[in-house]
C-alpha cells in the first residue's frame, strides 16, 4: 500500500501552473498556425490528400495521410434490406434517456423501477485564475 504525503500548496505553485498553461495555449496556437501553413504548402505543391516530405535546414517535414473508410449507415442499412441481408445488421438495444425521463415526469415510471441502473460518472478539472487582473 502506498502511503500518501501531504504536499502543501503555494502561491508561487498557483502562479506557475497559471504561466505554464497561459504559454502552453499561445504555443498551441502557434503549432496549430504553423501545421496549416505546411497543410497549404504540401496541398500547393502536391496536391489536397497526398503525402510527401521537405528536407530544409536540418530538419525533415512530413504529411502522412490516414485514410478511413466507414460505411453510411443509412445507405449501407437501406442497400442490405434490399438485398436480403438484415443478418448484416447490427439491432442495438440502448435505453432512450429522453423517454425514460419524460416517463417518469409524467408517472407512468417511478425513479425506484429502475433503482441501481443509473450510474454516475466525474471527472476532476484544475484551474488556476488571477484574482486580480494581470
Amino acid at each position: 500500500m502506498s502511503k500518501r504525503t501531504e504536499q502543501q500548496l503555494t502561491a508561487d505553485m498557483l502562479e506557475k501552473y497559471y504561466e505554464y498553461n497561459k504559454k502552453k495555449k499561445e504555443i498551441e496556437a502557434e503549432m496549430n498556425h504553423l501545421k496549416e501553413v505546411f497543410h497549404q504548402y504540401f496541398d500547393h505543391q502536391l496536391g489536397s490528400d497526398d503525402k510527401g516530405e521537405v528536407l530544409l535546414g536540418g530538419f525533415k517535414l512530413q504529411r502522412q495521410v490516414r485514410k478511413t473508410e466507414k460505411y453510411r449507415e443509412d445507405t449501407t442499412i437501406k442497400r442490405l434490406e434490399e438485398l436480403k441481408m438484415e443478418d448484416l445488421i447490427q439491432v442495438v438495444k440502448k435505453p432512450d434517456e429522453a423517454k425514460i425521463k419524460s416517463a417518469i415526469q409524467l408517472g407512468l415510471l417511478k425513479e425506484e423501477d429502475l433503482e441501481g441502473c443509473l450510474t454516475t460518472s466525474t471527472s476532476l478539472a484544475i484551474s488556476v485564475k488571477p484574482v486580480t487582473p494581470r
